[in-house]
């Protein structure tokens, strides 16, 4: 009988995603060598090599990439032994992983965690904010409980559960305050400033506006809303942000804010999670609270 253990699998998972001993070692918050030891032995455990090491960078071997895949679905079916323990209770506590997409976390983060903390006292809350690509995969690979983030995202194997609805605003230089609202038709010949490739509020805005994505020298590209904003200010150009940014991205910059014609562009805010979750009743508690703290802000 081959003798390995959970530590092992989580450590391998580890290396195979970052490709580097160092910052895998720094994920399971252990010393390099010994990840380094428990790698090994998990290889001679099993009697072949998971990695081709070389100077430069550790890559997965034909049999590690069959392997990784298989220790992925033991790990997730270990959490999901636990997070059934944890159901059995019928109270929220322990660890909760929440991911966030970054045009959220910063607005809405800090009721929905204030309100969480007050009504379970015993929840150990874990956040991680990223694009929705990678936290739909991190959700998918039971690195992450539950997200917050732009419905929809089409994945069969997940549940979504609308929150709210959020439009977008104009933000242009404040000189141009008393000026008309432009159209779509109309931005498209303006110089847009949006977020990097990768953030779905991005192809959002793009899609309002009917420019494809690949296409548009007038479209800038930032890494944040608060960048957005200040190239604004700048008199770079006009961008869109969601309204719950509003009070906390334009109080320090000299900008005008405008509401579209209707229809406004706007965006569905939701929850996800595995639909195979034992926490799955708790995870619509927690929705009901994300709502709510929504409301309050408005």
């Amino acid at each position: 009988m081959i003798n390995i253990t959970l530590k092992q699998l989580r450590y391998f998972e580890a290396l195979a995603r970052h490709g580097h001993f160092g910052r895998a070692a720094d994920d399971c918050a252990i010393s390099q060598p010994a990840l380094s030891m428990q790698i090994k032995e998990l290889e001679e455990v099993l009697g072949a090599p998971l990695f081709e090491r070389t100077a430069r960078q550790v890559s997965l071997t034909g049999f590690g990439e069959e392997a990784v895949e298989r220790a992925r679905k033991i790990l997730r079916s270990a959490d999901e032994l636990g997070d059934l323990a944890r159901a059995s209770k019928g109270k929220l506590e322990g660890r909760l992983r929440i991911g966030v997409i970054p045009t959220i976390a910063p607005y809405l983060l800090p009721q929905v965690v204030g309100r969480l903390t007050q009504l379970y006292p015993g929840l150990d809350i874990h956040i991680r904010e990223t694009v929705t690509p990678k936290l739909i995969q991190e959700l998918t690979d039971g690195r992450l409980d539950t997200a917050i983030l732009a419905l929809p995202v089409s994945e069969p194997g997940l549940t979504e559960t609308p929150l709210f609805e959020e439009n977008f605003v104009l933000v242009r230089p404040g000189t141009e305050a008393n000026s008309p609202v432009p159209c779509a038709d109309s931005l498209r010949e303006m110089r847009l400033l949006l977020l990097e490739e990768g953030h779905c509020f991005r192809d959002q805005a793009l899609s309002f506006c009917n420019i494809q994505t690949g296409r548009p020298r007038e479209v800038l590209d930032a890494s944040s809303l608060s960048t957005l904003v200040q190239m604004v200010n700048a008199g770079m150009g006009v961008t869109f942000i969601p309204e719950m940014a509003v009070p906390v991205e334009t109080r320090s910059a000299d900008v005008a804010v405008a509401r579209f014609e209707p229809p406004e562009p706007a965006r569905t805010i939701g929850m996800i999670w595995r639909k195979t979750s034992p926490l799955s009743a708790q995870l619509s508690e927690i929705a009901e609270v994300v709502r709510e703290a929504s409301e309050l802000q408005s």
